[in-house]
């Protein structure tokens, strides 16, 4: 998996912006919530989402083969990056979706899928996203949504690492295998149900 940085982070970079989103331009939006087949598959349905890779955050390490993040020992956490048009749908509207559509609270694991390449966490690209990112947090907390603790990491994004053509719309090329059927289905089902009003189709 070849490094990739959205082209807003690398002005941000050279100029010290502390902004990467203006007028007119996409938002990107990084996150991790257990296994990317499963995150894809949620946001390619909510509008203002222009585009959603499956790849790797987090690690020390550049370029991680497959093997290496499915073995929990690179580093890294499987992750969606998203291209939003904050026009339409906000970073903390995708961060509702988020929390609604997996399980905050267990630490490198989401169901079956178990491993540090599965833990919850959000890299943020601003201090805009990092500030609305805990302050999100700090409310479910305090709202109980959740009996257990939020284990979320906010993390500042580093680098991104696009995963390998065959894992990119995962749900929609193999929706009938058991996986899909199982594991991917029911976050589908329950997107579509609770934000029906805010999806594409």
């Amino acid at each position: 998996m070849a490094a990739w940085k959205s082209s807003a982070w690398q002005r941000r970079e050279r100029e010290g912006s502390s902004d990467i989103v203006t007028e007119g331009s996409p938002e990107i939006v990084t996150l991790g919530g257990g296994c990317y087949w499963c995150l894809e598959a949620v946001f390619e349905l909510l509008e203002g989402v222009e585009r959603v890779v499956s790849g790797a955050s987090g690690g020390p390490e550049p370029n991680p083969t497959y093997e290496q993040l499915c073995s929990g020992r690179s580093g890294h956490a499987e992750v969606v990056q998203l291209q939003v048009d904050p026009t339409v749908t906000s970073f903390q509207e995708i961060l509702g979706v988020f929390f609604a559509t997996h399980d905050p609270t267990t630490l490198n694991r989401q169901g079956g899928d178990v491993g540090p390449q599965y833990r919850s966490a959000i890299y943020y690209h601003s201090p805009e996203q990092k500030e609305t990112a805990e302050a999100m947090i700090a409310d479910l907390t305090e709202e109980r949504v959740w009996s257990d603790p939020i284990v979320t990491e906010v993390t500042p994004f580093d680098a991104f690492y696009p995963a390998k053509p065959e894992h990119q719309e995962y749900f929609r090329r193999n929706g009938n295998q058991p996986y899909c059927q199982f594991v991917i289905n029911p976050k589908v089902a329950k997107l579509r149900k609770k934000f029906a009003h805010r999806l594409t189709k």
